[in-house]
């Protein structure tokens, strides 16, 4: 067996792992430093807003001095750890909280343009130039009297949002990691449950493909699997048993072919060669009559049985009075039953009996019963014949006073070709087919037969066929 279901699920299981980290790398990074800036952004701007409207908004209305509103910009910053600036609409430097107060030292945001933010409230980068690495940096306006008097800005380092994305991030991927291990469950659970039934029943269709349909192997699982399995293992059986029976059919074949072939020869050979006298060239013609009857009779049988296998035992249905057919049947067998002075006795349900089958193989089903009863007779013996009425079918019993059928033979009476010890003497042109062909023929109309008999006391076969309440009607 090639192993590549297997390795492609590890290599998917891989592959699965890296997209995964690449995805958490990539993505999730993205996503992560996003959400921090927006965060820290709208804090900040909360912050200078209320910056713009209180202290600024007091220095431009000369309600506070430009010392004090630098001292509690000087709190702010080491409360918030971000630069807060008071800009001018035109770019010049009002008070810086990272430097001190110095009036005679001008200073100009050189390129300064309020409309940078485009619609939103913060903005990322060096701010015009005014640092040299980047800042995350937020602007409110500082209004009195309805006009713009001047900007708070507060500039705060990325790089500490750099350091709280990456303690996420590193979460992120002890999670993955985590989720990656715990995932090895499926593998587990996969190759337990999937991967090694799957081998075995590999195995198991190699051996039988070899034809060794008595291997075995277990699956122990109430699942799918563990059905087909199953299945498998029946589907072998059945061949298994098959193969026998088709062993013992051509070895049965073989016999009932060889025994009256070596008569035929043996006898030809006597009156050719006159071992066999002239005078007696009848008698022995009448022998060599009599087997191939018999030959004539095994190969019928074959034919008929090979026929109902094939083609799925193609019925002819009609309906019909099975009262008569039997009548007709019992006529048809009045010289054997009185070679052996055999009563036979009718007790028929009502003169007419109307039944839906296909009346040649019901027929056929009725001469083998009542051939393979008178057989199995003593001399001076009874069979009797009866129809039973019972919930909408009829029940046909042949039922004879004979040698029986021993008990571990009933169910095997079925099979091809088998004769039971005690028939093997008294059913010398028997072929051994009479009573599969009755199956087989019951079975296809979805009837059933069955047999009751006691070693000693005699057998009863008993089968059923649908009634039809008024033949007009059809």
């Amino acid at each position: 067996m090639r192993k590549t279901l297997y390795l492609k699920f590890i290599l998917a299981y891989i592959i699965f792992g890296v997209f995964s980290f690449i995805m958490v790398a990539t993505f999730a990074s993205n996503m992560t430093m996003e959400q921090l800036k927006r965060e820290k952004a709208e804090t900040l701007y909360k912050e200078a807003t209320l910056i713009a409207n209180t202290y600024a908004a007091d220095l431009y209305t000369n309600d506070t001095s430009l010392d004090t509103v630098k001292h509690e910009l000087d709190a702010l910053d080491v409360y918030l750890d971000s630069i807060i600036w008071i800009i001018n609409p035109s770019g010049r430097m009002v008070i810086d909280s990272s430097k001190p107060l110095n009036l005679d030292d001008e200073v100009i945001i050189e390129g300064f343009d309020p409309t940078i933010m485009s619609g939103a409230y913060y903005t990322t980068g060096d701010f015009f130039g005014s640092f040299d690495d980047e800042k995350l940096s937020v602007l409110a306006p500082i209004t009195t009297g309805y006009k713009v008097r001047g900007y708070v800005v507060i500039h705060t380092s990325m790089a500490g949002m750099m350091k709280s994305k990456e303690s996420l991030l590193s979460i992120s991927y002890i999670l993955m990691v985590l989720i990656f291990l715990l995932s090895m469950i499926i593998l587990i659970f996969f190759t337990e449950f999937v991967y090694v039934p799957i081998r075995r029943i590999t195995d198991a269709t190699e051996q039988y493909a070899a034809g060794n349909m008595h291997y075995e192997f277990t699956i122990d699982s109430d699942d799918e699997i563990g059905y087909l399995a199953a299945a498998l293992q029946y589907m072998a059986s059945e061949i298994s048993k098959a193969e026998d029976n088709q062993k013992k059919f051509v070895a049965n074949v073989s016999h009932d072919f060889r025994s009256p072939l070596t008569s035929i020869k043996g006898y030809l050979e006597a009156m050719i060669d006159g071992t066999i006298p002239e005078d007696k060239h009848e008698k022995y013609l009448g022998i060599l009559l009599n087997e191939t009857e018999r030959l004539t009779k095994l190969t019928n049988s074959l034919l008929t049985l090979n026929n109902l296998n094939v083609r799925g035992v193609v019925l002819e249905k009609s309906v019909f009075d099975i009262n008569q057919v039997i009548r007709d049947t019992a006529a048809s067998a009045e010289v054997q039953l009185s070679a052996k002075e055999i009563r036979l006795d009718l007790v028929l349900t009502g003169d007419e009996l109307y039944v839906e089958a296909d009346m040649g193989k019901i027929q056929q089903v009725l001469y083998n019963l009542l051939d393979n009863a008178i057989k199995f007779s003593h001399t001076g013996g009874v069979i009797k014949i009866e129809t039973t009425e019972k919930h909408s079918k009829v029940f046909i019993s042949v039922k004879d006073n004979g040698i029986g059928i021993p008990k571990d033979s009933l169910k095997l009476i079925w099979d091809r070709f088998y004769k039971t010890d005690l028939s093997r003497g008294k059913d010398k042109k028997g072929t051994g087919l009479g009573l599969s062909i009755a199956k087989e023929i019951i079975s296809a109309h979805d009837e059933h037969i069955n047999v009751i008999s006691t070693e000693g006391v005699g057998s009863e076969f008993i089968f059923s066929l649908p009634i039809v309440d008024d033949e007009d009607d059809y």
